[in-house]
């Protein structure tokens, strides 16, 4: 080999050695760049994950603190209606004790009668009706007929008299009345 060709020979081993390691650096480089990128992913992922953890904890708070106050809501449901049934007994308390102290029967009557008006202002405060008696027609939704007779004064069909009232909150029937309808 002439020297000349030797020079190129050694020339040529170097350029390919400079090749091989630039090569090799792009590779590390990439792999680096790989790298970085699987461990911004893991982390994105990471954090997605906690996000998660927390909404299902928050929602399971959530759920917990709505049954917590729908049972309470139960539980002291009427308590707006026995506030309003308090000065009743009140009331009913003063009319007893004053009947025993003076024996009149018609101070008392007066006082139960007051009471009881007190008491159906209650009622109708809360919605509370009575549903149509003596001479409405017959609704077994609303009447519960525990008697029949014929009757010259009232068509077939008509209440011609009631035992027991009944009631209606709104209008839902709380108690039917209890009645004697026409033949």
């Amino acid at each position: 080999m002439t020297e000349e060709n030797k020079q190129t020979a050694e020339v040529t081993e170097e350029t390919e050695a400079v090749e091989t390691e630039v090569v090799d650096t792009e590779e590390v480089t990439e792999d680096n760049s790989l790298e970085a990128q699987i461990a911004q992913l893991q982390a994105e992922k990471d954090e997605m994950y906690n996000k998660l953890l927390r909404a299902q904890a928050d929602l399971q708070n959530f759920r917990t603190r709505v049954n917590k106050e729908k049972e309470q809501m139960l539980t002291y449901s009427s308590q707006r209606v026995i506030e309003a049934l308090l000065p009743v007994v009140d009331n009913f308390e003063r009319a007893i004790t004053a009947s025993h102290g003076t024996g009149d029967t018609e101070a008392l009557a007066q006082g139960v009668e007051m009471v009881f008006r007190q008491l159906q202002q209650v009622l109708e405060q809360e919605s509370v009706t009575t549903v149509p008696g003596v001479g409405s027609p017959f609704d077994p939704n609303m009447h519960q007929a525990v008697m029949q007779e014929e009757s010259s004064e009232y068509e077939s069909g008509i209440i011609i008299e009631e035992f027991q009232k009944g009631y209606k909150l709104k209008d839902r029937i709380i108690r039917p009345s209890m009645v004697k309808v026409s033949s």
